[in-house]
């Protein structure tokens, strides 16, 4: 007991705090009596409506939930057989063209190409040996003897519009050796 006199205990006043914490607490508890929903727990007629009108919603809920899933699956099903149609018709017209191939349509085709070039070279000089008239015919006297058609080079034309004309794109080794590629494996099959 000697001790206990002897401590000194500070004591610290509480009320104001205890206040705001009751008035807090009578806070919540009056919004919760005013709450809506404990309305309707007090009344069984809205209270019931609330109960059925929530299992529907849960319904309405998976049913959605089971069409979305369902629509995903045919989602998948259609992406599937798209990629099969697109599959079988990259076969089929692969297996189409090398069964077309044969040996004596390649050398058609190449054949074809080597007259085209040919037909290309014979226009180009062609063209050159009229421009050489047209020069010869319009300068008379004055035109160079010495000069002679470019039958072989590009000439450009002075009326030429700036636009680049394009060439037809002539044969390469590298589309022989596709074609070739292709009849080996026609042949192995």
């Amino acid at each position: 007991m000697a001790e206990i006199k002897d401590a000194h205990i500070v004591e610290i006043p509480v009320d104001e705090e205890h206040r705001q914490k009751l008035i807090c607490a009578m806070n919540a508890i009056y919004a919760i009596q005013q709450h809506p929903l404990t309305e309707i727990s007090q009344s069984p007629g809205h209270f019931l409506l609330l109960k059925l009108w929530q299992r529907e919603d849960d319904l309405f809920g998976r049913r959605i939930a089971m069409k979305e899933k369902r629509m995903d699956s045919i989602r998948r099903e259609i992406f599937q057989l798209c990629c099969f149609i697109f599959i079988f018709h990259g076969v089929f017209l692969t297996i189409l063209f090398t069964s077309s191939l044969e040996d004596h349509h390649n050398v058609k085709l190449y054949r074809y190409w080597k007259v085209d070039r040919q037909l290309q070279r014979e226009r180009a000089d062609g063209r050159a040996l009229t421009r050489c008239i047209q020069e010869l015919r319009m300068k008379g006297a004055s035109f160079d003897l010495s000069k002679e058609p470019q039958i072989g080079k590009r000439m450009k034309s002075s009326n030429s519009s700036s636009v680049p004309k394009f060439p037809r794109r002539a044969p390469r080794d590298h589309d022989q050796g596709i074609q070739q590629l292709l009849l080996s494996i026609s042949y192995e099959g």
